[in-house]
């Protein structure tokens, strides 16, 4: 059963039909009346691609703007994907964070949310709210899974990974194994974001839906290795799910499941100052030690301050650019996976 409402009381609308067959590009338009505009709307991109009967798999990027892997694997399927190869439907939403994507940033300039975490939206809220009620409340109950396509962004580089959002739901929690497995990445992790369910795959959970995150290195760039393991982990999935022909990839379980284990997953920064990483990405640590120091470069008189690791695993992200602030987050460490609970 559904833990979020099903209908939809907003005053969004598309120019897509979607019980439609083929291909079509287009955009939910929400009004949208900003100072320099009496009747706007802000225009978020969808496209709805279906042929024949299966499944449908909602696939989101921009859910943060300066994320890019996900939202040009995106395009790329709108764009290219022949409606023949296809069972089932996909509705393909690239920039729903959309006045983020415009001006790469990870929190809307237009009322300063971030869009993962306002989940599962107000209808009546502001623009952002709005955005996450119509996938919430108009797209999710169309759906059967929903993949969630991340990278660090502007502030953290972040080993390629496919993520599993933790689900109270046994049997759901073995489908979303299996579709992140099939993903095949080079790492699979569980991520609960500290047990907030204000975002976009927990709210899918909660929906009942097949659910699968990722995240694609960062730095505010486009990595050339993480966007080929996203554009292969996309058909991956699809494939796993029925949706595209042919048989799915192999799914690679031999590799092991790690996870963000809560607050002593990350190394947060105790000053202002410029952080300097002891360890590269993947390196084995341990609790306890050194992760790195923070240098006030400003002022002669502060030596640096030590940081450390509070538990055992490997360099999973790492601060991007080197400039922190007080709270920053440093370094984030991946452990190895304990079991299917929160």
């Amino acid at each position: 059963m559904l833990n979020i409402p099903q209908s939809y009381t907003g005053n969004a609308f598309t120019n897509v039909d979607f019980d439609k067959p083929g291909r079509q590009l287009g955009f939910v338009s929400i009004p949208h009346s900003p100072n320099g505009d009496a009747w706007g709307v802000t225009q978020v991109p969808i496209a709805v691609i279906a042929n024949g009967t299966g499944p449908t798999v909602v696939i989101e990027g921009g859910n943060h703007g300066d994320e890019y892997e996900g939202p040009i694997t995106i395009g790329e399927l709108a764009r290219d994907l022949d409606p023949g190869a296809v069972q089932g439907r996909l509705i393909l939403m690239p920039a729903n964070n959309v006045h983020a994507v415009l001006a790469a940033t990870r929190t809307s300039p237009v009322d300063g949310l971030n869009f993962n975490r306002v989940w599962p939206g107000d209808p009546m809220g502001s623009i952002t709210e709005q955005i996450a009620a119509y996938v919430a409340h108009r797209i999710f109950p169309m759906a059967d899974a929903f993949l969630d396509l991340h990278s660090g962004g502007s502030s953290l580089d972040i080993l390629a990974s496919a993520i599993i959002e933790p689900t109270d739901d046994a049997a759901l929690h073995e489908k979303n194994v299996a579709a992140v497995q099939a993903f095949d990445a080079p790492y699979t992790v569980v991520i609960a974001n500290m047990g907030d369910q204000r975002t976009a795959t927990a709210t899918a959970c909660r929906a009942g839906l097949i659910t699968v995150g990722t995240e694609m290195r960062g730095r505010g760039t486009v990595s050339l290795d993480a966007l080929e393991v996203c554009r292969r982990g996309v058909r991956n999935v699809l494939a796993h799910l029925g949706v595209l022909e042919g048989a799915a990839s192999p799914a690679r379980t031999d590799r092991p499941i790690l996870e963000l284990g809560g607050a002593a997953a990350y190394v947060y920064a105790p000053i202002d100052g410029v952080f300097e990483p002891f360890h590269d990405l993947g390196e084995h640590v341990s609790a306890g030690q050194p992760a790195g120091r923070i240098h006030r470069i400003w002022d002669l008189t502060a030596g640096p301050v030590t940081v450390h690791y509070a538990a055992d695993g490997i360099v999973y992200g790492q601060r991007h650019p080197g400039r922190v602030a007080l709270g920053n987050c440093c370094v984030v460490v991946a452990s190895p996976y304990g079991g299917p609970s929160r």
